[in-house]
């Protein structure tokens, strides 16, 4: 069987005020076409699908043409919803679609749904685990909740039949031995103290596992644990990263997978100097000037209306940063890494110094310790 794997569409993003509609109906078309080129079997989306969970009505037409193209080409599809999903949103008239071999799971309090693939003596199941809080099922974190959902479901640990194969599709934030993923700036999450970890040894029941949440395509540890990644790039940190979608062949004796590379409708590139030369010809000769464009500008002086300017010449410029001001920023940051370094009593020992003008004396230290820890 092959199928291609992919996730984090956000449809509906809008960037900088820029609304990326248009390069995401591109994208899904490509998706469309390698999909064909591929002849797949079927596609995974790992969540996130939208970029909130009231989606635009434009967005949901843009879901609706995207699974309109794959089931005219009798091309099954597999999603799941992520945290910026609303589920129940998601899944309406899950029904009806199934017999278009469209599947969607937007809630996975209940069971989890299996989507079984027989072919030439070849057995596989899908299951598609959206993503939940741990409050959800009575856990304290991800991990707990993965593992209790998993072992409910009877997909925990190494019993399981030789030649039937079990693909999980979810959607979660995944470390490895406590290494964590890279991120990308677009993704702006928050895990205190670990509790959105979840392991990958989790997940030691399943030949593949296609996860969505992480931005940029990485395999995690040495399991067959893949994010796809977006595919576009939604934030400036990822202009240096190549987008793609992931082939995964898979059968009874040899498994394979390897990504294929998107080209954007529009790339997002950084660009640095000063006005004057960002606006010469052999200088917007060198690319495109329809791209995503941030620049970084090295004028000493004030500017008038620096972004109306490079706009003469790049339509498309989401964001300007004057370099003179860089010191003021790079300030701000450090003290971000700072705290983001920090642990949840090191941060409240910080404000009660902060509020009360005196350091936290050992009893109350133990205290909120304590606090935390329940």
């Amino acid at each position: 069987m092959k199928f291609l794997h992919t996730g984090d569409l956000h449809i509906g993003k809008v960037l900088h005020e820029m609304s990326l509609l248009e390069d995401q109906k591109y994208i899904l078309k490509e998706i469309v076409k390698i999909a064909e080129q591929e002849k797949v079997d079927a596609v995974v989306v790992a969540g996130d699908v939208y970029d909130r969970s009231i989606p635009a009505v434009e967005a949901v037409s843009l879901l609706d043409e995207f699974l309109t193209d794959l089931s005219e080409r009798n091309i099954m599809v597999l999603i799941i919803s992520g945290n910026h999903d609303s589920g129940e949103r998601l899944s309406f008239m899950n029904t009806v679609l199934e017999k278009q071999k469209i599947f969607i799971a937007g809630n996975s309090t209940e069971n989890l749904s299996k989507i079984e693939w027989k072919k030439d003596g070849e057995q596989i199941t899908f299951v598609l685990f959206p993503f939940i809080k741990p409050a959800q099922v009575g856990a304290k974190s991800s991990d707990e909740a993965v593992r209790l959902v998993l072992e409910r479901e009877g997909l925990s640990g190494e019993n399981k039949e030789k030649d039937h194969k079990y693909v999980l599709i979810t959607h979660f934030f995944v470390t490895d031995g406590g290494k964590t993923p890279e991120l990308s700036d677009s993704e702006s999450p928050v895990h205190v103290g670990g509790i959105d970890n979840v392991e990958a040894s989790a997940f030691s029941f399943f030949d593949y596992v296609a996860l969505g949440h992480i931005h940029k395509p990485q395999k995690i540890g040495e399991r067959e644990v893949y994010y796809a990644g977006t595919p576009l790039k939604y934030s400036f940190s990822e202009a240096a990263q190549e987008k793609s979608v992931v082939l995964i062949e898979i059968g009874k004796e040899e498994q394979s997978v390897k990504r294929i590379p998107l080209k954007p409708l529009r790339d997002m590139r950084k660009i640095r100097g000063s006005l004057q030369e960002l606006m010469k010809p052999e200088i917007t000769a060198l690319a495109d000037t329809n791209d995503y464009i941030q620049a970084v500008l090295t004028d000493k002086e004030e500017l008038i209306d620096p972004i109306g300017t490079l706009r003469t010449v790049y339509p498309n410029v989401m964001q300007i940063i004057l370099e003179k001001n860089e010191v003021k920023t790079k300030t701000t940051t450090n003290r971000a890494e700072q705290i983001s370094q920090k642990s949840a009593l090191e941060l409240f020992e910080e404000f009660f110094e902060l509020l009360r003008g005196e350091k936290m004396d050992e009893a109350r230290r133990e205290e909120v310790r304590k606090a935390l820890e329940e």
